[in-house]
């Protein structure tokens, strides 16, 4: 009995800490220095939720940009389904995936180059991934251009607007968000 009641007050005192105050404190500093990001980094357009920054889209109009292949099962860029495709470079059935998304990219982008970003073919570990790189942002320009009836110079000057650098340049790469520089090119043609 008299190891029993020390554990069950120190059981008590760290499920308060772990369970109650650690949690508050971390959501109250949360929705008060990052309240965008702690509620999801929601997109509104006209008091309607459009989509999350952090979470792909599915594009698949010729006058969009595209992002990533999602691998989240039935749906693509089910937030509720997040996964890779767990394929192993070996695997015949990745092989095949790959082949049959760099032709379609070559038949939807016939004047680009015929070296597709890798991006472009293979899915993120989540499945969720919102970026591309800006190389996979301009190897699209083309199609993007002709289908909005732009200059290539200013779909070009569009994704520089919209490329994301990293704090310090040995820290991360270059991003583009699709969502955001498709919302940015339809709020031109506005």
């Amino acid at each position: 009995m008299s190891q029993l009641r020390p554990a069950i007050v120190l059981l008590l005192v760290l499920t308060l800490l772990t369970g109650a105050a650690y949690p508050l404190v971390t959501t109250t500093l949360a929705q008060w220095l990052f309240p965008a990001q702690a509620n999801g980094s929601l997109i509104e357009q006209h008091g309607v939720v459009r989509g999350s920054e952090e979470i792909g889209q599915a594009f698949s109009q010729p006058g969009y940009f595209w992002g990533r292949p999602s691998a989240t099962g039935d749906a693509p860029y089910n937030a509720m389904a997040s996964s890779g495709s767990n394929l192993a470079a070996s695997n015949p059935a990745l092989d095949k995936a790959v082949t049959e998304r760099v032709a379609a990219l070559r038949s939807a982008n016939p004047q680009a180059s015929p070296t597709v970003p890798v991006e472009l073919v293979t899915a993120s570990a989540s499945g969720l991934d919102p970026d591309i790189s800006p190389a996979a942002a301009l190897w699209q320009a083309p199609r993007v251009a002709a289908a909005r009836k732009m200059t290539l110079e200013d779909v070009q000057a569009m994704i520089d607007r919209h490329t994301a650098h990293p704090l310090l340049p040995f820290i991360g790469e270059e991003t583009v968000n699709v969502l955001q520089l498709n919302r940015a090119l339809d709020a031109l043609q506005q």
